[in-house]
């Protein structure tokens, strides 16, 4: 339900025409997840179908077939108890996991949106690799293939960025590692002894 986690999120800061609401998905996604008429139009009629979306005619468009879409309160609280409780998809996609990020102010408990981004790290700090030696994930300095280092590498560094940002919101430093690793890299090699 991506879609419908784009849709709910953007109608709980206010009511939309299906236009906007589109190019809103669209320049949140952009080409990662494209958005056509084909998936929305029929996702917002099934939305109002289960009472979660209201869809109204436009007064602006002056009795034209446009509508204004708008979030009821049952679309609300299905939204809000989605973002409390991501699907683990929504956790480990980085894309996805964008989109949850976007509306995780929705949620009004700060506590709350904590736990979904302790999800989140709790994911990014487990060892993982693209490559593997007998389910032993391989760091780059292990690979001679110079494109699977430059890919480890680059996931790497953006593993790294990805991390501080939600420790410095929860408060929490970079753990220290027993191996020397002082950056939260799981795949980093040990810092040399001083």
């Amino acid at each position: 339900m991506p879609l419908q986690r784009r849709l709910d999120g953007f109608l709980a800061e206010g009511p939309l025409p299906g236009h906007e609401l589109r190019r809103r998905i669209s320049q949140l996604t952009g080409y990662t997840r494209p958005v056509s008429d084909g998936s929305l139009y029929p996702a917002i009629n099934r939305l109002t179908r289960a009472g979660l979306i209201e869809r109204r005619a436009d007064p602006a468009a002056g009795g034209g077939a446009r509508y204004v879409l708008s979030l009821t309160a049952a679309g609300r609280a299905d939204m809000l108890q989605r973002l409390r409780k991501p699907a683990d998809h929504e956790i480990t996609d980085f894309t996805r996991f964008y989109v949850v990020l976007a509306f995780l102010s929705h949620l009004p408990d700060v506590t709350e949106q904590h736990a979904v981004l302790r999800r989140r790290l709790e994911f990014l700090e487990e060892p993982a690799s693209f490559f593997y030696a007998n389910e032993r994930p391989l760091r780059a300095e292990e690979v001679a293939d110079p494109y699977r280092r430059g890919m480890l590498l680059t996931t790497r560094a953006t593993s790294r960025a990805e991390r501080t940002w939600p420790r410095e919101a929860l408060g929490e430093k970079a753990p220290v590692f027993d191996t020397g690793r002082t950056d939260g890299d799981p795949h980093a090699p040990a810092a040399p002894a001083s």
